[in-house]
């Protein structure tokens, strides 16, 4: 093998464990197949209630994962979001039950987003995407959450 190869290998084979190293790292994220976002988890009732209100921008691969003792009903609102969400319930098998997508930040008056169906889980991720990479009802998700 010629030194040029050999070198070629070598990196190939660090950027490989670079990816690894990075995926197994303390990072939350939920994956629709091989599209996948790193959360902040919400997981009290005051992170519940803080969400992602003041944010004034988003990665395209970030977003945050609401999540809720039991499975119910939860409405959404977007007083104090600076920014369009998508905004996905999820039920305890992991299953898009509901979608509001592109949900405009609200003025002075604010209504609430209520789903159709029961959730355990809610994921809120920048407005636009999740018909971008197709997201739809009964799509699942994988968690991997540290």
């Amino acid at each position: 093998m010629t030194k040029k190869v050999f070198l070629i290998l070598i990196i190939l084979t660090c950027l490989i464990l670079l990816k690894i190293i990075q995926n197994n790292l303390g990072e939350n994220r939920v994956c629709f197949g091989s599209d996948c976002f790193y959360v902040e988890l919400a997981e009290t009732k005051e992170e519940r209630a803080l969400g992602l209100m003041f944010g004034e921008s988003l990665d395209s691969d970030r977003g945050m994962l609401f999540i809720f003792d039991e499975e119910g009903e939860y409405s959404f609102w977007m007083k104090n979001t600076l920014i369009p969400l998508d905004i996905i319930w999820i039920n305890s098998d992991k299953e898009v039950v509901y979608i509001s997508k592109n949900t405009q930040p609200c003025g002075e008056e604010c209504k609430s987003v209520i789903p159709v169906g029961k959730a355990k889980y809610v994921l809120e991720i920048n407005g636009g995407i999740a018909d971008k990479i197709g997201i739809g009802l009964g799509d699942r998700l994988t968690f991997h959450l540290k």
